[in-house]
């Protein structure tokens, strides 16, 4: 095996670690909000069921996991932690602040995804199908979230800033850690 081959490999792998903590993480938040929120609060039958969407979507990362011999991220027990105080965090703010977390997030992981498309080309069709298949169930989330007042959070821009940044260098260590 050359090193380039090697190098590409490591790439791929890197993808399937970093997606994997991702859903992981996304899994967390929906936990936090469902906590506080429960299924009294408007846009909690909706939080539940992209919670459940997301619960198949870290199913799949972790059969990709075991499948490719990828090991997770060793971070995985702070996104435990963390994904589940952000999401108990912006519920207890209120149902718009839960909708922004998510409009937030998967802003990021849209663009996150899109560029993984990009760089995987022609080298893995069954990773770039399942790519490809999330990118667009998180697209339908950020939608719901829009739609469900997530621009009518308190303070939206600084939270929504604050979370997109936070999902940016979470995607940037698990890639590697």
């Amino acid at each position: 095996m050359t090193q380039a081959v090697k190098d590409r490999q490591n790439d791929i792998d890197a993808m399937v670690r970093v997606d994997h903590a991702g859903e992981f993480g996304a899994t967390r938040i929906y936990a936090g909000q469902l906590a506080v929120m429960g299924d009294r609060v408007p846009g909690s039958n909706e939080i539940a069921a992209m919670a459940a969407q997301e619960a198949e979507h870290r199913a799949r990362f972790d059969a990709l996991l075991i499948e490719r011999g990828v090991r997770p991220t060793i971070l995985q027990p702070f996104w435990d932690v963390a994904g589940f105080a952000l999401g108990a965090a912006t519920a207890l703010i209120g149902p718009e602040a839960a909708m922004a977390c998510t409009a937030a997030v998967e802003t990021e992981i849209d663009k996150h995804y899109s560029d993984q498309l990009d760089a995987l080309g022609d080298d893995d069709a069954e990773l770039s199908q399942i790519i490809h298949k999330f990118r667009d169930e998180e697209r339908e989330h950020h939608q719901t979230a829009i739609e469900s007042g997530a621009e009518r959070a308190p303070a939206y821009a600084l939270l929504s800033g604050a979370i997109r940044l936070g999902c940016k260098a979470a995607i940037a260590v698990s890639k590697r850690i």
